[in-house]
C-alpha cells in the first residue's frame, strides 16, 4: 500500500517525499480514507505510529480549496504545549505546497495577539483545552468547524481537561467529524468516546495498552543508592548517542542532574518548575545535540517527537503503570528500533509486575557487572508489612471465635425448645 493509493494528492505526496515517508503505517492506512469519507473515529494506537500523519494529511486534503466568509474549519485539541507545538510543525511541513492558514493557541503567548490573527482568517487551530475556552469566551466563534480532533485524548483527561471538553464539544455544529485518537485504553476514554463520537469506525492497531514491537525492554536489578551510578556507566560505557532519562518527581530529576553531571555528562532538565520557554529551549538543544542527556519528569512523556531517539531509561518506574507505556513510546517511533531500559531497585521489582500485567509481556530482568544488588539489603516497610498481615490475622481468628460461641445461642422458638428438650436428657442419663 502506498499514499497515493490511499488517495492522498500531489502536493501533499511531494511534501511527504521530502520528509522521507515510504509506505503509510498501519493506523494511517486505516484511518486516512476513514477521515476522507468523513466519518467519526475512535483510534487506539501505539505512541509512535504516525498518528498526526493519519489525521493531518486527509485533513489538509479537505480543506484545500478554500471557502469565502468561512471561520476556523478544523480544531485540534492536545494537552501539551509541547505536543501542540509539535503537532503544528508537521502540519506546516505536510502543507507546504499548499496555502492553508494554520495557528497555534497555546498558553505563554500574548492572548490579544492570538485574537488578532484569528481575525485575519484561519482554517485550523491547533489548541490546548484552557486556551481554546479562553479564545471562545471572548468571541472565537466554532460554527464553522467541519472536523474536532482529540490528539492524546487519555492524557487529556488524566490532566483534569474533561470539564473544558464539555463545554466546548457544545461549540461546534450539530454535523461535524469527531476523531478521537489515544495511546491507552481506559474507562474514561470510552465514556469520552460516548460524549463526542457519532456511530465512529474502530481502529485499534496494537493490543490495548501495549507497546511498539521495535522497542527492546529490560529492567536492571540494582540498589537505590547505586542508580545514578549505574546510570553514568551505561551512558558512558556504551556510548549512547542520546538519551531521555525518566524521574517519577521534580526534586529526584534535579538531584539526578547533579549527580550526571558530577560524573562529566551535560545535561538538560525538563518539568513542570521550569518555564514553558525554558522547556522549549531545552527540548530544542537536546533534538539539536547540544547535550545528549535529557532528564525528564512525566509532563515530557508526551509530545515529544525526538527523530531517531535510540534509548529511554525509566531512573524510577512510574506511579501509574500507564504512563510506563507514553515513556517508552519516545523511542522505537515510526517503524524504527530503539530500546527502553528500567532500573529497578528492591521496591520496584515487585511494582514491575503491575507493568508486565498492562503491556501484556514480560520485562527481562538481568544485573550489570559490578552493580549487583545486595543481598543483605531488605525493603524497609517489610516488617511493617509483616505486622499488617500478623495483625489480619490475629483479628481473623478473635472474628471467628466469637462467630462460633455466638452461633451456639439459640434465637428461635424452636431452637429454644430443642436446647430445653436436650438440657432435659442430659439431666435425667445423669
Amino acid at each position: 500500500m502506498s499514499f497515493e493509493k490511499l488517495g492522498i494528492i500531489k502536493p501533499l505526496l511531494s511534501a511527504i517525499a521530502d520528509l522521507g515517508y515510504k509506505s503509510p503505517t498501519t493506523v494511517q492506512t486505516r484511518a486516512i480514507p476513514l477521515v476522507l469519507a468523513k466519518s467519526d473515529v475512535f483510534a487506539t494506537a501505539q505512541t509512535g505510529t504516525g498518528k498526526t500523519a493519519a489525521f493531518g494529511l486527509p485533513l489538509l486534503q479537505r480543506l484545500r480549496k478554500p471557502q469565502e466568509g468561512k471561520g476556523v474549519r478544523v480544531v485540534i485539541l492536545s494537552p501539551t504545549r509541547e505536543l501542540s507545538i509539535q503537532i503544528y510543525e508537521d502540519l506546516e511541513k505536510y502543507a507546504k505546497n499548499m496555502k492553508i492558514n494554520i495557528m497555534i493557541l497555546v498558553g505563554g503567548k500574548d492572548l490579544e495577539k492570538q485574537r488578532q490573527k484569528l481575525k485575519e482568517g484561519v482554517e485550523i487551530v491547533i489548541a490546548t483545552p484552557g486556551r481554546l475556552m479562553e479564545h471562545t469566551e471572548s468571541g472565537l466563534s466554532l460554527k464553522d468547524v467541519e472536523a474536532f480532533v482529540l490528539d492524546e485524548a487519555d492524557r487529556m483527561l488524566d490532566m483534569g481537561f474533561t470539564k473544558d471538553i464539555r463545554k466546548i464539544h457544545p461549540l461546534l455544529p450539530k454535523r461535524h467529524q469527531t476523531l478521537l485518537f489515544s495511546a491507552t485504553y481506559s474507562e474514561k476514554v470510552r465514556k469520552l468516546s460516548k460524549l463526542v463520537l457519532n456511530k465512529p469506525a474502530f481502529i485499534e492497531t496494537g493490543k490495548k495498552n501495549s507497546t511498539v514491537d521495535t522497542i527492546n525492554q529490560k529492567a536492571y536489578l540494582v540498589d537505590t543508592t547505586r542508580k545514578a551510578a549505574l546510570l553514568a556507566y551505561l551512558i558512558g560505557s556504551r556510548n549512547y548517542p542520546q538519551v531521555l532519562v525518566f524521574t517519577r518527581t521534580k526534586k529526584s530529576a534535579d538531584e539526578l542532574a547533579i549527580e550526571l553531571k558530577k560524573d562529566g555528562l551535560k545535561c538538560g532538565i525538563l518539568h513542570g518548575d521550569k518555564t514553558k520557554a525554558n522547556r522549549l529551549k531545552t527540548l530544542t538543544q537536546f533534538k539539536e545535540g547540544h547535550f545528549k542527556v535529557l532528564v525528564a519528569t512525566d509532563i515530557a512523556s508526551r509530545g515529544l517527537d525526538i527523530e531517531h531517539l535510540p534509548y529511554v531509561i525509566n531512573y524510577e518506574l512510574p506511579s501509574i503503570p500507564e504512563d510506563y507505556v507514553h515513556r517508552v513510546g519516545r523511542t522505537g517511533r515510526a517503524g524504527r528500533e530503539g530500546e527502553a531500559i528500567s532500573l529497578i531497585d528492591i521496591y520496584e521489582k515487585y511494582d514491575i509486575r503491575d507493568i508486565e500485567k498492562l503491556i501484556g509481556q514480560k520485562i527481562p530482568q538481568e544485573t550489570v557487572e559490578g552493580f549487583e544488588p545486595d543481598p543483605t539489603i531488605r525493603r524497609k516497610d517489610v516488617d511493617e508489612v509483616k505486622l499488617k498481615a500478623e495483625h489480619k490475622r490475629a483479628s481473623g481468628k478473635k472474628e471467628r471465635k466469637y462467630n462460633k460461641n455466638t452461633s451456639s445461642v439459640p434465637t428461635t422458638k424452636k431452637q429454644m425448645k430443642a436446647t430445653k428438650k436436650k438440657r432435659k436428657t442430659t439431666k435425667r442419663d445423669g
